[in-house]
């Protein structure tokens, strides 16, 4: 049964990411300016990226963690916060954030501290939410990003807390009061803080996305922003070059790369502007509203005292063994850096094509399969080319594509050994997308084999030679009508003459 409450305005949530305004700027040289009516303006962004763990259970219950569950059908006594009720640390959830500290180049803190963080809404049966202040379970790290370019940055990660989840108020199923359905509370979710070292929209969305890709391969969260499986507040502000930070406005819960870009993007010029016309930028939480395209304010920012942070009297500090952080770190797989170095290296790809390839866990897995052994540069050009549009086109996953890597791969085979052209391997491709079947045994059945009998395709360019004397007269006079006579002879044999053979032969005949 769903739970009514009256709507009530929200307090705080997050933590926010401190901005030492006595650090010096990094990386300068690589900032975007803003043209204001003054001069330019400089962007200083942090993001703190709240990611939800991967874990049949909650952080401090055994609660079931299902997305698109009925309303309060994943509740236990200890999320609704009954009286008497004490959270039990979910040891999962503490192997996936330091699995993703790992990832992140970050330091482990082998002692953590849960901490009570003090607010009232709704949607918070607890009055309060269990998160890490000053001890958190991941310390300082770093992500680098590929810049337009070619280029790499390095953007700082301040740290990484677990946290719980609060439940979800509805505000749009009654028109005077809210509903509230608690089968996100508890939930486990891991905070990550960057420092803020980005300085444009386009800085913070290769930031997202690489944090994103990061987790994925790890298995810690599944990055599906639309479910609010990670969601992003932005901090946004603006300074002359230089000049100390300025104030921040923080946009809470984006949850699309694309609506990131567009908040900072407003959020910037409007601050640039509100500063020049005289005003004076309050420190302060916004919405951003994508319809509109535009921020608006929500509500005065609140610092960590307003949140009354002390530890919990219910956990005792998590206390970590080098050994156990050890274990974990020995089951990393491969992370997209090192994987994107090593296709540069063993594939010999160009760095904008092993950043496409390994973006993704599964495409990189997928193309590896395909072009282990093979020409890597064929193997390139099928995949982004001819499979990804087939993709795209059917709106299908990697996981749901009807070609599998090891039919791929077959087709290059069966091109490198001549067995069929390139034009034959076109139709092909199709073949094997309508019927998911493997190509060799499809070249057989529908006899594709390439002709490679010479005297088969000498027999044709007699033919086609004899029967367009004009055509012949053109050539002598202008050799590129080679291609005419190529086009004839593949017309004559189905597609299935092997190219070379063919211009080899023609060229004897036509200079005869």
């Amino acid at each position: 049964m769903t739970v009514i409450f009256p709507f009530i305005k929200r307090g705080g949530d997050h933590i926010e990411a401190p901005l030492d305004p006595n650090e010096p700027d990094p990386l300068l040289e690589t900032m975007s300016l803003i043209k204001g009516e003054t001069g330019d303006w400089e962007i200083v962004l942090g993001l703190e990226v709240h990611a939800q763990v991967i874990s049949e259970a909650k952080l401090f219950s055994g609660a079931p963690t299902t997305f698109g569950a009925d309303p309060n059908t994943q509740v236990s006594l200890v999320d609704a916060a009954m009286p008497g009720m004490l959270p039990v640390i979910n040891e999962r959830c503490v192997e996936q954030a330091v699995r993703t500290g790992l990832g992140l180049n970050a330091k482990i803190n082998l002692r953590s501290v849960f901490d009570r963080k003090n607010y009232f809404y709704a949607d918070l049966p607890q009055g309060y939410q269990i998160s890490q202040f000053k001890d958190p379970i991941v310390g300082e790290g770093a992500v680098e990003i590929d810049l337009e370019g070619g280029g790499t940055k390095t953007i700082g990660v301040e740290r990484l807390h677990l946290e719980q989840d609060a439940g979800k108020s509805l505000h749009d199923q009654h028109p005077s009061q809210t509903y509230v359905d608690l089968n996100r509370s508890g939930v486990a979710l891991m905070e990550i803080v960057s420092r803020p070292d980005m300085r444009n929209a386009d800085e913070a969305a290769a930031y997202l996305t690489k944090l994103r890709s990061i987790v994925r391969y790890l298995g810690t969260c599944d990055g599906n922003m639309d479910e609010g499986s990670m969601r992003c507040d932005v901090n946004v502000s603006v300074r002359k070059p230089g000049d100390p930070l300025g104030t921040r406005c923080e946009i809470k819960n984006v949850n699309s790369i694309r609506f990131v870009k567009q908040a900072i993007e407003y959020e910037a010029r409007r601050q640039v502007e509100v500063i020049e016309g005289g005003g004076k930028i309050v420190q302060e939480t916004r919405q951003f509203e994508p319809a509109k395209g535009e921020t608006r304010s929500s509500r005065s920012k609140e610092d960590a005292h307003d949140y009354r942070y002390f530890p919990d009297p219910d956990l005792l500090p998590l206390i970590l063994t080098q050994e156990f952080v050890d274990g974990i770190k020995a089951t990393l797989p491969e992370l997209p850096d090192a994987r994107k170095a090593r296709f540069i290296k063993e594939y010999g790809l160009t760095p904008y094509d092993a950043g496409v390839l390994v973006l993704e866990k599964e495409t990189a897995a997928f193309f590896d399969s395909v072009a282990k052994g093979r020409n890597a540069k064929e193997a390139v050009k099928l995949v982004t080319g001819d499979f990804f549009a087939m993709l795209n086109r059917r709106g299908l996953s990697i996981a749901e594509s009807p070609i599998t890597a090891e039919h791929l791969g077959k087709l290059l085979d069966l091109q490198a050994d001549s067995t069929i052209s390139g034009r034959i391997a076109k139709d092909l491709f199709v073949i094997m997308e309508e019927t998911g079947k493997d190509p060799a045994v499809l070249v057989e059945e529908r006899g594709l084999k390439q002709v490679t009998d010479t005297g088969a395709i000498e027999a044709a360019i007699k033919e086609i030679v004899a029967a367009n004397p004009k055509q012949v007269e053109a050539y002598k006079a202008k050799p590129t009508m080679m291609g005419w006579f190529v086009g004839q002879v593949m017309k004559s044999t189905g597609g299935k003459a092997n190219p070379k053979i063919v211009n080899d032969l023609l060229k004897k005949a036509l200079d005869s």
